[in-house]
């Protein structure tokens, strides 16, 4: 314990925050080691998603110093001279995040230009793209984590977020650093009014043609996508749609919602009361970086909130509608639903799987390939036309629009949303997935469950027999290696189990697939009891 006393002392000695300082004393002089240990037993770890973690003193929280020493390391891995772009949310701290980082990347000779106010990620991602001189982007985010938490992520020139080995040099050149309070520190740099080139490139999208009359509720989750979501439709030709007024401002405590993430149960509660009270069309959901989307739809008196994957499968299509090109590629990840790979086929384009997240989405295909479509089932949905993506990153505000110019095209043809999943499946086969996830107090079962399950696979799930197995560790198709393992059934059903990267648990995606003969809701019912039975199995085999 002595050492960490000394590490804390030394951490004292450099933090430019009286709040942490006052946190860290008290915490020493009241003899805490547990809190001690908690802060200085480990260290916060940078990888390709850059920082997350709780708001405190000490290198295993998010603070000043932590986010300092980043920013010193990021810019050792930079050209001189290179122009980077930082952007913040309305969580507790962002703000003064990124005015850190750039006094520290204008320290070591880069040029950094910050947002005047609080942004949403995708504007961050593409305003890094938009400029040749821009070599990186900062965007002071924790997404849709809990109010206690901040974070730091790190797109490269090309606007998307960085991938192994860049992860791991900036790391290391985070290690090099030294105290924070000798690093040179610039105190001007420019600042950035608004998101008008970004809105610019929104307007361009041809993404089909607006219906005034659609009547839209929206909820930005106390986060800080409104503002430019209402510019966004605006420009776009739609009528302004009612916002949730409870949820509306940014806030950083996000006081009515337990979790600020729009794919947690109670989360759109809100925004369902308020489209029944004006009878809307269609509810949208942005999480507080508004870089994700959430639909929901009428279903028979009640609201239906459509998953990941059934948006990324009318969205693909509503993109391809709208483009052309056999060297069009649309992508998805190895968890997400094979539905898209059918509709590339049968579309006559490009398709590809990446491993989960969006850093890799943006990275598939080829050189060859034009990038229209990319989506991952947590809600994540890059849109694009005939020049590609906009965002080569996840972006909740133009999936939005497409999402409301694809629902107006079938309100015009006097269809729904729900009647276009129906024809899809018919076409293509009912696609049905799930999530289970087995949360563990000892991270440790984690590995052991995954070595059990790599030397003694199942056979059969749910009675089916399991056809093939793939230890994505040592893949096959050409896809880097993750801790990961993918079971394909005799019935064309599929299940990936990989540990989650944040969270003690593992992560079980769920797909069954249906042929549809007749009528719809058998096959419906018949998916979701199949899919009742296979989430069993697996648990039984996890357990």
């Amino acid at each position: 314990m002595s050492d960490l006393r000394r590490a804390a002392e030394e951490w004292l000695a450099q933090d430019p925050d009286p709040e942490t300082r006052a946190e860290l004393r008290a915490i020493l002089d009241g003899g805490d080691d547990a809190a001690l240990a908690d802060r200085f037993g480990a260290r916060l770890e940078f990888g390709t998603a850059g920082l997350r973690g709780e708001l405190g003193a000490g290198p295993n929280r998010m603070n000043r110093v932590t986010v300092m020493r980043a920013a010193a390391g990021l810019a050792a891995c930079l050209p001189p001279g290179g122009r980077v772009i930082v952007g913040f949310d309305a969580r507790h701290g962002s703000r003064r995040f990124a005015d850190d980082t750039a006094a520290v990347l204008s320290g070591a000779g880069l040029r950094p230009e910050v947002f005047a106010e609080p942004v949403p990620t995708p504007v961050l991602a593409h305003f890094t793209r938009a400029f040749d001189d821009v070599v990186a982007g900062v965007m002071v985010t924790a997404s849709h984590n809990p109010p206690r938490d901040n974070g730091y992520k790190v797109y490269w020139a090309d606007g998307a977020q960085i991938v192994p080995p860049t992860d791991t040099e900036i790391s290391a050149a985070i290690d090099a650093v030294g105290r924070v309070d000798e690093l040179p520190l610039g105190t001007a740099w420019p600042v950035h009014q608004g998101a008008d080139l970004y809105l610019d490139a929104v307007s361009s999208l041809h993404l089909g043609t607006p219906d005034p009359s659609l009547s839209i509720v929206y909820t930005p989750l106390h986060g800080v996508g409104r503002d430019v979501l209402l510019a966004a439709f605006d420009r776009a030709g739609f009528a302004a749609p009612a916002v949730v007024a409870e949820q509306a401002d940014p806030d950083p405590d996000f006081p009515t919602v337990a979790f600020p993430n729009p794919e947690e149960p109670g989360a759109l509660d809100l925004a369902l009361a308020l489209a029944r009270e004006c009878g809307a069309d269609l509810v949208i959901a942005n999480d507080p970086d508004a870089d994700r989307c959430a639909v929901a739809v009428p279903d028979a008196g009640g609201w239906r909130v459509l998953t990941g994957d059934e948006v990324g499968g009318l969205l693909a299509e509503h993109v391809l509608h709208h483009t052309t090109g056999h060297d069009r590629l649309i992508a998805t990840t190895i968890v997400s639903s094979s539905l898209l790979g059918s509709i590339a086929a049968a579309h006559g384009v490009r398709f590809a799987e990446s491993l989960t997240g969006f850093k890799w989405i943006m990275r598939a295909g080829g050189p060859s390939d034009r990038l229209v479509f990319g989506y991952e089932e947590a809600l994540g949905y890059s849109v694009g036309d005939d020049h590609g993506v906009l965002v080569n990153d996840k972006d909740g505000i133009t999936a939005a629009i497409a999402v409301a110019a694809l629902a107006a095209r079938a309100r015009r043809d006097g269809r729904t949303l729900l009647d276009l999943l129906d024809d899809q499946a018919r076409r293509y086969g009912l696609h049905a997935t799930a999530q289970l996830s087995i949360r563990v107090d000892d991270p440790s079962l984690i590995t052991t469950t995954m070595t059990r399950l790599r030397a003694a696979p199942p056979t059969d799930l749910a009675g089916h027999t399991v056809e093939s197995f793939d230890d994505l560790a040592s893949p096959s198709d050409g896809l880097p290696p993750t801790d990961g393992l993918r079971f394909r059934l005799a019935t064309g059903s599929r299940v990936v189990i990989r540990p989650s990267g944040t969270e003690p648990k593992l992560k079980c995606y769920l797909e069954v697939v249906q042929p549809v003969h007749g009528d719809i809701a058998t096959a419906r019912a018949r998916a979701a009891s199949e899919l009742d039975a296979l989430r069993e199995a697996v648990s039984a085999v996890l357990s």
